[in-house]
């Protein structure tokens, strides 16, 4: 009888040990659920937490960093170029109050000489301010707004100047039409000698803005200005306009350009001489013609076979916008072919000053588009003898058009204006 009992013992404990486990393992459950519970929403906390430092430390990264080149930093430069300059006077002999930048410059190359090709590698002695690059200042504050309200156009400095362009503007023509509703407006502008002076060019406006401006960008703008100019303006408006153009020397009242000269037929001429390396040239342009051009005997085509040579010789015309317009007679030696069309391009140069007008080389100075409306920015006229690879693209056109290798057809000379529309 006893073994009956014990084994009944024995399920009775096994059945006590059972249900232990199991409410253990309920209550084990219920804290494991507690706890991630807890540790969700802790988590959740501390990664809402991470996020909104993430973002606020990226807001404040940018407007509490330090300058690179502060006023405190270019002060002390200024402070110790003037020591310099104070002492490199004193080296040299001569007087610091009069010292100039060019006497700096003399001495340094006198000090230190170096037969480097690269100038920009030669030890040189410049004010700080010329040196260390124009920066911006922060644009926003430590909240992260920015102070401009044209900030997110990415060109603020730019746009805003725009506003207040066409700004004017408005008021100009408001003042144009309250003048016109009491009868005293005069349709007579009286418009500006603007002779003397030009329009900033683009890397200019951009040294000026601390931006980058694209081509278009630095057009609009100076088209706004020019519309500005048209209308009848006050002394305002006078002086912002004259912010944006720089007064031009003139250095080509100082050249003497020869008469023009006429041959047996009363045909006006002009005679000039170039030269290029070893080669010299001798250039006779004729007033009027069809466009013929000969080297020594021969036709241009012939005795140029290379492209990159006749677009040297063609090209004072083309800046001029005369292609076709006149006939060539030249004589060159000496020197290679490359030099022979250097030299020759130097003597047709020099030739057609005598043939331009006063308002053609006034525009040259001013650099106003090219007188042929080509787009040239050169601030004084430079082009007809030196490189300007802004037009070579089109008179490779002009050159690439050959009749059975020989010449362009004559009425492709003769019309050259519908060749060059871009």
């Amino acid at each position: 009888m006893a073994a009956p009992c014990v084994s009944c013992g024995k399920a009775v404990s096994y059945r006590f040990f059972l249900g232990a486990r199991v409410s253990l393992a309920r209550e084990q459950g219920l804290w494991k659920a507690a706890a991630a519970e807890v540790q969700t929403g802790t988590a959740s906390q501390i990664l809402r937490l991470r996020h909104t430092t993430v973002v606020s430390t990226k807001k404040n990264i940018a407007a509490l960093r330090r300058e690179t080149y502060t006023l405190d930093f270019i002060k002390k430069q200024i402070e110790e170029f003037n020591i310099g300059k104070r002492h490199l006077a004193n080296m040299m002999g001569e007087d610091p109050e009069t010292f100039t930048q060019e006497d700096i410059d003399r001495a340094i190359a006198y000090l230190f000489p170096s037969g480097l090709f690269e100038k920009r590698a030669r030890p040189i002695m410049k004010h700080p301010e010329q040196i260390f690059p124009k920066q911006r200042a922060i644009q926003w504050g430590e909240d992260g707004r920015p102070f401009h309200f044209l900030f997110y156009t990415g060109k603020p400095s730019y746009y805003s100047l725009m506003h207040e362009a066409y700004g004017k503007i408005l008021d100009v023509e408001k003042h144009q039409n309250q003048l016109r509703a009491q009868g005293l407006f005069s349709e007579k502008t009286k418009t500006k000698d603007l002779i003397g002076s030009r329009w900033l060019i683009k890397e200019e406006l951009e040294e000026i803005l601390v931006e980058k401006l694209s081509d278009q960008d630095y057009a609009q703008f100076i088209r706004l200005l020019e519309r500005l100019l048209t209308l009848q303006r006050g002394g305002a408006e006078e002086e912002f306009v004259q912010r944006f153009r720089r007064s031009v020397t003139i250095q080509s009242k100082k050249q003497l350009i020869e008469p023009v000269q006429y041959d047996e037929q009363g045909m006006a001429f002009s005679r000039s001489e170039g030269r290029r390396k070893s080669a010299e040239a001798e250039a006779v342009v004729y007033a009027h013609g069809s466009g013929r051009v000969s080297v020594n005997g021969t036709d241009y085509l012939l005795y140029f076979p290379v492209t990159q040579d006749r677009e040297q010789l063609m090209f004072p015309f083309h800046f001029l916008d005369r292609l076709g317009k006149h006939d060539v007679a030249c004589t060159v030696s000496g020197g290679g072919r490359a030099a022979q069309a250097g030299a020759i391009r130097l003597a047709v140069a020099r030739a057609l000053c005598t043939l331009v007008t006063e308002e053609e080389v006034e525009w040259m100075r001013q650099g106003m588009s090219g007188v042929g409306g080509h787009g040239c920015s050169h601030a004084v006229p430079e082009c007809l003898s030196d490189s300007c690879s802004g037009y070579l693209k089109s008179v490779r056109r002009h050159l690439n058009v050959q009749y059975a290798g020989l010449r362009a057809p004559l009425f492709m000379l003769q019309n050259c204006n519908s060749i060059f529309q871009f």
